[in-house]
């Protein structure tokens, strides 16, 4: 599956138009109230396991994401747009949501 945040793929047509395709994550609880905290704590550093939960959360977005798109037998999925949004009450959550356009596309 191809999956592009363009319009159309090069070298390929776009034949069919299926509709709009999203994938969701939501991250738990306390885990940006910590990174938050940590980010103040840790002036120009990176914290690894915060990065691996987005990490996480991005891919299990993306798998659905085209999980979706092939049930409505898509092969590609273009435009694709990548939103972080932290929700929840108190703001304790994030969501990872990917979305796109589900198309089949040929070889020209």
């Amino acid at each position: 599956m191809i999956i592009t945040t363009t319009p159309n793929l090069e070298g390929k047509k776009i034949e069919q138009y299926y509709g709009i395709v999203v994938g969701e994550a939501v991250m738990g609880a306390n885990l940006f109230k910590d990174l938050f905290a940590s980010i103040r704590d840790i002036v120009g550093g990176r914290s690894g396991s915060y990065e691996d939960e987005l990490t996480n959360a991005r891919k299990l977005a993306f798998t659905e994401l085209e999980h979706e798109a092939r049930a409505m037998g898509a092969n590609a999925v273009v435009g694709i747009d990548i939103d972080y949004e932290v929700i929840g009450e108190k703001g304790s959550m994030l969501m990872v949501s990917i979305s796109g356009t589900a198309v089949r596309a040929v070889d020209c």
